[in-house]
């Protein structure tokens, strides 16, 4: 009676506990985890890793001996493959591969932090505190961290460009993205507006773009 009476106990500790547990967002790395892929160098050699990329830092990211590590010497590198995801460099960043065809869309993640700072008099908070807190964050290796230290927030965007005539073009929302088609206006307006658009949903950009080829 008493071993039932322990694990009975137990069981609803460990079901306050759990309750109790705070749900973490991961929303500096693109992906909730680190994924098995591969990094292939121009002189055709490939490497296999677990990667991720880290929008705050704007970095790929990988696993070497149990610590998170960004992937150097650029130059050298030719595409990252994240699972069924395809990175390549663009300015000297990585870039996602969303849409391939006869025009091609990249999309690059990028991060802002928000840093409410330390309390300050009278209810406020202290600036110099802030900046002082954001550049420990980022020095002392935390931003390569899944799991974010209390009181951070991050603000993840996302750029996009669109490769037309050899050319890549950046573009932040969809007025810039109709200036790309102007022989298109009213093609892209009356699809736009009929299907609802956002520059937030990728995969309604990528029916504007599939609908501005073919027509």
């Amino acid at each position: 009676m008493k071993k039932i009476y322990l694990y009975l106990i137990f069981v609803f500790v460990a079901n306050l506990c759990f309750g109790q547990s705070k749900t973490v967002e991961i929303n500096h790395y693109v992906f909730p985890e680190f994924i098995k892929g591969s990094v292939l160098m121009k002189s055709g050699v490939k490497n296999e890793a677990m990667l991720n990329y880290n929008s705050l830092t704007e970095e790929m990211v990988f696993i070497k001996e149990g610590k998170n590590l960004a992937i150097t010497k650029l130059e050298d590198i030719d595409t990252v493959y994240v699972g069924q995801t395809k990175f390549f460099l663009l300015k000297n960043k990585f870039v996602e591969i969303v849409y391939h065809n006869q025009y091609d869309l990249y999309a690059g993640h990028k991060a802002s932090i928000v840093d409410p700072g330390k309390p300050a008099g009278y209810g406020g908070t202290s600036q110099t505190s802030s900046v002082t807190t954001y550049s420990s964050f980022l020095s002392n290796g935390q931003a390569y961290n899944l799991q974010l230290p209390e009181g951070i927030e991050i603000n993840p965007s996302t750029e996009y460009w669109l490769k037309k005539d050899g050319k890549p073009e950046l573009f932040l929302n969809l007025r810039q993205l109709s200036k790309l088609f102007d022989d298109k206006s009213d093609s892209f307006k009356k699809y736009v507006k009929e299907n609802k658009v956002k520059i937030e949903n990728k995969e309604s950009l990528i029916g504007l773009i599939k609908f501005l080829e073919q027509n």
